[in-house]
């Protein structure tokens, strides 16, 4: 599973740097599988990502960007739109998104504890907060079979 937290982690730093810098998303691919998946940096080993899994995550955000903002945008505070979001929120918000949508298999809970440890890492206090929120929602929504079954385990 470490190789599926590497690769998120990657995700949220490409989608991060085709946002600040406009990059296209092969050429981006082609700069993490050259440089930044596995490998070393100076010395120093990095640790490997599940090549595929950052690539499905990179293409599928891009690819359904139109239809994942609107997921998103729906759950924020009716003064709130997603370009009033720090650029690694977006990011966060939208790699987590593609996989509640499209990643049926994984439980949404594991998905959206997962993009909480990275919101935890790079952003503000109250960020991690409101990151779980909107994916609780997003979750509860999209996966509304999945919680049910949650909530009739519950004593």
């Amino acid at each position: 599973m470490q190789a599926r937290t590497n690769s998120r982690l990657a995700a949220v730093q490409a989608l991060y740097q085709m946002e600040a810098g406009g990059a296209g998303v092969e050429s981006v691919i082609l700069e993490f599988r050259t440089h930044r998946l596995g490998g070393d940096i100076d010395g120093r080993l990095l640790h490997e990502a599940d090549e595929d899994y950052f690539v499905d995550l990179l293409r599928g955000v891009v690819r359904l960007q139109a239809k994942i903002d609107p997921q998103i945008e729906k759950r924020l505070a009716k003064s709130w739109t997603l370009a009033r979001l720090d650029s690694t929120a977006r990011a966060i918000l939208r790699a987590a998104a593609y996989e509640l949508i499209h990643r049926a298999e994984t439980p949404a809970r594991a998905i959206i504890n997962e993009y909480l440890e990275l919101a935890n890492a790079f952003l503000g206090e109250d960020d991690p907060r409101f990151i779980n929120a909107v994916l609780d929602a997003m979750a509860r929504d999209i996966r509304a079979d999945e919680f049910a079954g949650d909530q009739a385990r519950r004593p």
